[in-house]
């Protein structure tokens, strides 16, 4: 996630808080907001697409990983 993103976010937001935001700084707001989940969400269906369950996996598989994680 780029950091340019989430300070610009944090920063508008607190500008709301304090004093207000022009219609402009709202939709730019919005329009930031909507593309941060985009990519959050992007991110954590990568993260779900490489889970693995256990159960369904065969001794030779759990094998790998182990040795792929140097547990063994």
């Amino acid at each position: 996630m780029r950091k340019e993103l989430i300070d610009r976010i944090n920063e508008l937001a607190h500008k709301k808080k304090a004093e207000g935001l022009t219609e402009e700084e709202a939709l730019e707001q919005a329009s930031l907001r909507a593309e941060y989940l985009e990519e959050f969400r992007a991110g954590f269906r990568k993260q779900l697409e490489n889970v693995r369950y256990v159960e369904d996996l065969s001794e030779e598989e759990l094998e790998e990983i182990a040795k792929e994680k140097k547990l063994i």
